[in-house]
């Protein structure tokens, strides 16, 4: 998936073609439930900020500070952030 033009489908209203820098691995340092994101740490120490709309449908009540997640490193208007989130078993 690295280094790839990735197509899907962004909330069922319009296809979103995002280029993905790097997939990632890190822990939860920080969330905000009533604004609806967080930030991850990765295994290098840099934090990666996200919004709920990129954790797995539904998953993103399910997740904890702490937790282990895998994400992509993807660009954005504000700089990279983690998107495809998903928590690690």
């Amino acid at each position: 998936m690295t280094e790839q033009n990735l197509i899907r489908l962004s909330m069922g209203r319009r296809r979103d073609t995002r280029r993905v820098l790097h997939v990632a691995n890190g822990t939860i340092k920080r969330l905000v439930r009533d604004r609806g994101f967080g930030f991850i740490r990765d295994d290098g120490g840099q934090e990666w900020f996200f919004h709920r709309s990129s954790v797995e449908a539904g998953a993103f009540e399910q997740l904890n500070e702490g937790q282990r997640v895998s994400f992509d490193e993807e660009p954005s208007q504000k700089g990279p952030r983690a998107g495809n989130i998903r928590a690690e078993s």
